[in-house]
């Protein structure tokens, strides 16, 4: 049984978010006010993911990510931010958090994220050693507009990043949700051409995603993805068949909090995750970078 543990020093968002959780019947949630007593209750049985507000007294959200990944970097955190938090919530997810959530969307988004989190941290436990010994690769696959189809790939990606250094297991995880970023916006917004308001849930959307590319021309649009794996690098180039978009101006406005759409929510994770995010000239093609810690870098961590 998977256990949660949620930090917020707001015992109304604490009960908003715990009610939220505890409507998962195999999740165990746990509580603390702060990030202090978050890390001093920290024993056996550890938890298997942190869901924390980034404003609080004592130890802040920041603050506790950063303790985390130093002591126990195998533990996921997804933060909870509000208006105005971009900053500190930035400068969280360069620091190691997995992903985030806006408090405005926390009943569509955050149950969706926890569970995407647990499933490739189960995923990952059980993949095959073989991947450690993995030299290089290059794939190139063609997908349908298809969610689940993103999630297998995306599961197929975190297992092959085990050849390339990243300092930790959870940093593997954080490039793999990254990745399946750009996925999704090549087949919501893209190929579908999908803006689904934020008020939309999770079987409404599917719906709405089966709907539309079932139908002309969307459903002749596919996910072109191009995979090179080796032990320097990752490059991950995904192109949609869609008309592109500006994405000079979200390269240039787009926030963590201050976001309706999901679109820019991703693009968020990628800049801050990657250590490089390219647009072609139509939008309609990313390319994402993810580079290996150098040996002499892991050394003088060691040290």
């Amino acid at each position: 049984m998977p256990k949660i543990l949620v930090v917020d020093d707001s015992a109304a968002d604490r009960t908003l978010v715990s009610g939220l959780l505890e409507r998962q019947p195999e999740w165990l949630i746990r509580q603390c006010v702060n990030g202090r007593e978050a890390l001093d209750t920290l024993r056996a049985p550890l938890p298997d993911l942190v869901v924390t507000d980034l404003q609080m007294p004592e130890m802040d959200g920041l603050e506790l990510v950063r303790s985390l990944k130093e002591d126990w970097p195998f533990i996921p955190v997804i933060l909870l931010t509000a208006r105005g938090s971009e900053d500190i919530a930035a400068q969280a997810l360069r620091a190691g958090a997995a992903s985030y959530v806006p408090k405005h969307r926390l009943g569509r988004d955050l149950v969706e994220t926890i569970r995407r989190v647990l499933t490739a941290v189960a995923a990952d436990e059980s993949a095959h050693r073989l991947h450690h010994y993995l030299d290089s690769s290059h794939q190139t696959l063609r997908l349908r507009n298809d969610p689940s189809q993103i999630g297998l790939l995306t599961l197929h990606v975190q297992q092959q990043l085990r050849c390339l250094p990243l300092g930790d297991e959870t940093e593997r995880l954080r490039v793999s949700l990254a990745f399946e970023e750009a996925l999704k916006n090549a087949c919501l917004h893209g190929n579908l051409e999908l803006n689904a308001p934020a008020s939309l849930d999770r079987p409404a959307l599917l719906q709405a995603i089966q709907s539309r590319a079932a139908e002309s021309p969307f459903a002749e649009r596919m996910i072109h993805v191009d995979l090179m794996v080796d032990r320097a690098a990752a490059t991950f180039v995904v192109r949609d068949d869609g008309r592109g978009f500006d994405h000079r101006f979200l390269l240039q406005s787009a926030v963590l909090d201050d976001q309706e759409q999901a679109s820019c929510r991703g693009l968020a994770l990628m800049r801050t995750i990657f250590d490089e995010v390219r647009y072609n000239e139509s939008g309609n093609k990313v390319t994402l970078v993810k580079r290996g810690i150098s040996p002499e870098t892991v050394a003088d961590d060691e040290e």
